[in-house]
């Protein structure tokens, strides 16, 4: 008989095997205060189909791959007391596509962050080029603050030619990039501007009288935006906020750091920990009182709802992570926005044929579709998907003098599809995906929220 014919009156109980009472599991691992991935480690059963998932490995016959950043490298380091982390996780563009690729449940993005972590804290020397480069990328938000005081100066200084050489030079930031603009104005400042809270509860109470609802109908979100929305493009989080009052949503932006996904990427630990602590602090008060978080950027959503809890212990943190949600995945859920989104066009200047490239902190969300199917039935605009590859940038990797041309060429397959998309214009959630497909196939791109705003919002 085999296993499928199992009686159903038999005794088998695979969650419980039995071991028998003398049964004494042999200690493989010493006792340890570190995270204890070794279920995960267990779980791997070398199919390398991680491996042949990662872009990096793609294009980099140097790159060990995802398998051995991982689990295999989690077991030579529990199991020989001198064996160090190898430097090349700091090759890891932390694009977390080996995560959604395996089929075991191996939390791999969690490995390679925890030696990434360890790697750059005990082994990677603090005086370095490298490390100084990496920390300033890292911290991008403590860059952005200080440009955002003086705009235009900062636009025209981060592009003068001479000075991107010098950059490169002598800290190996690609000179290949034109920096994105900084906004004259911040969102932030914008939002203060507007009467913030308090303008947004006025204008939600209005949206909920047009459309019939109770005036205190419990509908009120906690904004994310994260830094680039902030001092970059603000367009994208001023859309996003008259959506939200569109369907009758109080939005409140409460106080909030980086969301800590490129210090995730080089090492950085302790300064995301820094930053991850105001973060839930805020969104955890928040979320006792009702509220939702909610962020436009996937890799800000990605970090609160799966990298906090998988790397720091930290009060409300779980709750945090349980009420995150993506921007459109919550109207998605929340609210009857396909059918508005058919029963609208949309004219002007987005009025477009867009080239949709899903980032890989989307599918890792499962919301690698959503912009194509929301918007399939939308007049005046079109949305094709332009493949599921990497874009390549994977935040500060394509920055990296010594990287950019692996990014480019992880990148050859997206800006083959843009160009044979019907659209010259891109759209995408994830910033730093923007300024790949901007740079590789010179395409003005959108957020889908701006799409959105521009159909529903009058």
């Amino acid at each position: 008989m085999s296993d499928a014919e199992t009686p159903p009156d038999s005794e088998f109980d695979p969650v419980a095997p039995n071991t028998g009472e003398e049964f004494e599991p042999v200690d493989v691992f010493p006792d340890s205060d570190d995270f204890d991935l070794r279920p995960g480690a267990d779980s791997c059963y070398k199919c390398s189909t991680c491996d042949t998932n990662c872009p990096v490995a793609e294009v980099d016959d140097d790159f060990p791959g995802p398998k051995f950043q991982g689990p295999e490298q989690w077991r030579l380091k529990q199991s020989d007391d001198d064996y160090t982390v190898d430097d090349s996780v700091m090759d890891c563009s932390n694009c977390m596509r080996c995560d959604n690729a395996c089929p075991s449940g191996v939390p791999l993005s969690q490995m390679h962050n925890t030696a990434r972590g360890e790697y750059v804290s005990e082994q990677m020397d603090k005086l370095s080029v490298e490390y100084i480069r990496n920390r300033i990328l890292a911290n991008y938000r403590t860059s952005a603050f200080l440009a955002s005081k003086v705009p235009r100066l900062a636009n025209f200084a981060m592009n003068f030619g001479p000075a991107r050489w010098v950059m490169e030079k002598t800290l190996g930031v690609t000179s290949e990039r034109d920096f994105p603009a900084f906004a004259k104005q911040t969102f932030r400042d914008w939002w203060a501007d507007r009467g913030g809270q308090v303008q947004s509860r006025e204008n939600a109470r209005e949206a909920r009288e047009r459309r019939g609802l109770p005036e205190d109908a419990d509908k009120k979100v906690a904004y994310f935006h994260g830094c680039y929305s902030n001092y970059n493009t603000p367009e994208v989080a001023k859309a996003m906020v008259r959506v939200y009052e569109h369907f009758g949503y109080e939005v409140v932006a409460p106080e909030q750091k980086c969301s800590g996904t490129p210090m995730f990427a080089n090492g950085m630990l302790d300064d995301a920990r820094r930053h991850a602590e105001t973060n839930v602090s805020s969104m955890s008060e928040l979320v006792e009182e009702g509220y939702h978080a909610i962020a436009s950027c996937t890799s800000c959503s990605m970090a609160l709802r799966q990298e906090y809890p998988e790397l720091f212990d930290i009060e409300g943190i779980d709750e945090v992570a349980e009420n995150t949600f993506e921007a459109i995945e919550y109207l998605r859920i929340h609210e009857d926005l396909k059918g508005e989104v058919q029963a609208a066009d949309v004219d002007g200047e987005l009025a477009e044929e867009f080239a949709y490239h899903a980032p890989c902190h989307s599918r890792n969300q499962g919301l690698d579709r959503q912009a194509v199917e929301l918007f399939r039935d939308l007049d005046g605009a079109a949305v094709e998907d332009v493949g599921d590859s990497c874009s390549g940038i994977s935040g500060t990797y394509g920055w990296k003098e010594e990287k950019y041309e692996k990014s480019m060429e992880i990148g050859e397959e997206m800006f083959e599809h843009m160009e044979h998309a019907e659209g010259e214009t891109g759209m995408t959630e994830c910033p730093t995906c923007a300024m790949q497909m901007e740079h590789g196939s010179g395409y003005e791109i959108r957020h889908p929220l701006e799409l959105l705003e521009a159909a529903l919002v009058e």
